[in-house]
């Protein structure tokens, strides 16, 4: 498993909280309903804050 930091594990939580109550678009406005795609939003929220993330797999 890879290792995140604490602002990179808050930014997927609360992705996951917004997917939960139906709140979360994706990039294209559409609704996100896939755990998968929750977390991957969350990644991407704490890459462009700067967190500790490892990079995305080409």
């Amino acid at each position: 498993m890879a290792k995140y930091s604490k602002k990179a594990g808050e930014k997927v939580e609360k992705a996951m909280h917004e997917m939960k109550e139906g709140k979360l678009k994706s990039g294209s406005g559409k609704k996100v309903t896939s755990k998968e795609q929750a977390v991957a939003i969350g990644l991407s929220e704490a890459r462009k804050d700067g967190a500790k993330v490892p990079k995305k797999k080409s």
